[in-house]
């Protein structure tokens, strides 16, 4: 039974855990079994997200406790903060997220914690509740833990046991500045989890081949977190470490936060009157094109262009400092040449190598595909775009990248770029 009292708490801790985006998709699935609770059928259990279907889903978000043994300048639950503190016991969390199900507000559970005590004891407490929950509860829906840096390798080993995913927060891209802004952290304390975590996951899989009954541990990999705008590290910074992370077997999302002025008395930290939210969306962005569309980070950005383009998206800006590259025939380009094109995707790139085995292609058929033209028509030839009539598509070459970029940038796009740039950023030591 759910006291108010209880409510109070949980309300308090759900608050609290707002500020960590690094939640995603299960990318497993646990099928629902008799005399098992929930399921985890097309990446079911995310807070606010969406599943492979299409379909809105949620999880409980929450925190163990909001007290925490460290004082990192960016956390809102830095143990020299005045807020109201709240802790819930095993059993209060493992009584919450069966409630909540059954009454179909979540799909899974979040769950993280500050770090009381040791990592261990907190590490160990996050273990109960998830072992509860898989054991007596027999609770079969999405389970996202977020592991304890400092936490030994036995209570990360049985975490791995009951969690689908298991994710460990980076937060700031180069350790000096880490230092600058949480002395008692370091990258060594994040990485150690990770590779724990990694090799636990490789060596169930050579497990699973020989046994196919064994348990499975960590299915759906890992993520982590970084913040953007809490120090100097530029685009480049953040996105080289991003792109060393997905060499690992089994680092799945690199989050980006915009950083948020939670506390504006720390001298430490920016001052920004609002998060930088373009920036972040841009990293996105990017991010997209390390994983899915062969980019290398030097492509992206380099020494000459450090930080990405606020204005435009990374791909466009790609296409528009290398117009030599263009125009791009599309019926005869192959795979990865039109993956730089601006305005097709992956999808759209496989449609259309499939598809001209039975003809040449014209804009309509592109179109049809899901090309976006608006922006493809500059970058490509195909059929009637190639003509050499007047009122034919002039390339990229032709009208000059910086008359494609004025036609393509909306001004709303400007004016958001423009405000965010005029952001006040004190970054004093």
């Amino acid at each position: 039974m759910l006291t108010e009292n209880t409510i109070e708490r949980l309300r308090i801790l759900t608050e609290s855990a707002k500020y960590d985006v690094s939640c995603s998709s299960s990318g497993t699935v646990r099928r629902g079994k008799p005399g098992f609770v929930g399921n985890t059928v097309g990446g079911v259990g995310i807070c606010h997200s969406f599943s492979d279907d299409g379909r809105c889903i949620s999880l409980l978000k929450v925190m163990l406790t909001n007290s925490c043994m460290y004082d990192c300048a960016y956390c809102v639950n830095r143990r020299s903060n005045d807020i109201p503190r709240a802790t819930l016991s095993v059993s209060e969390l493992v009584e919450i997220t069966m409630e909540f199900y059954r009454r179909n507000y979540i799909e899974g559970l979040f769950l993280s914690s500050g770090v009381v005590r040791s990592p261990d004891y907190t590490m160990e407490r996050l273990v109960a509740i998830v072992r509860e929950l898989r054991t007596t509860q027999r609770f079969y829906g999405y389970i996202h833990l977020k592991s304890i840096p400092g936490a030994s390798q036995e209570l990360l080993s049985q975490a791995g046991l009951y969690a689908d995913r298991m994710s460990v927060n980076i937060e700031i891209p180069k350790e000096s500045s880490l230092k600058l802004l949480a002395p008692e952290k370091d990258h060594q304390s994040v990485f150690q989890p990770m590779k724990l975590i990694q090799q636990g996951v490789l060596e169930n899989k050579e497990d699973r081949r020989r046994f196919h009954h064994a348990p499975r541990f960590v299915p759906a990999g890992q993520s982590t977190q970084m913040i953007v705008g809490a120090t100097k590290e530029t685009d480049r910074d953040i996105l080289t470490m991003s792109s060393m992370l997905y060499t690992q077997p089994t680092m799945r999302r690199v989050y980006y936060s915009g950083y948020i002025s939670v506390n504006t008395y720390d001298a430490r930290l920016p001052v920004l009157k609002q998060p930088p939210l373009v920036r972040e969306n841009r990293l996105y962005q990017a991010d997209w094109l390390l994983r899915f569309y062969q980019y290398k980070v030097e492509e992206i950005v380099d020494e000459q262009h450090p930080d990405l383009d606020l204005e435009i998206d990374p791909k466009l800006s790609w296409a528009l400092r290398h117009p030599e590259f263009f125009p791009v025939d599309v019926n005869t380009a192959d795979y990865e040449t039109l993956l730089r094109v601006p305005g097709l995707g992956v999808k759209s790139a496989v449609t259309i190598v499939n598809s001209r085995r039975f003809g040449r292609l014209t804009s309509f058929d592109l179109k049809r595909i899901g090309v976006v033209m608006k922006k493809a028509k500059y970058f490509i030839t195909c059929h009637e775009l190639s003509s050499p009539l007047p009122g034919s598509i002039r390339s990229v070459n032709e009208l000059q990248p910086e008359r494609v970029r004025q036609l393509l940038v909306s001004p709303q796009e400007r004016k958001l770029a423009e405000k965010e740039k005029q952001l006040t950023l004190d970054l004093e030591p």
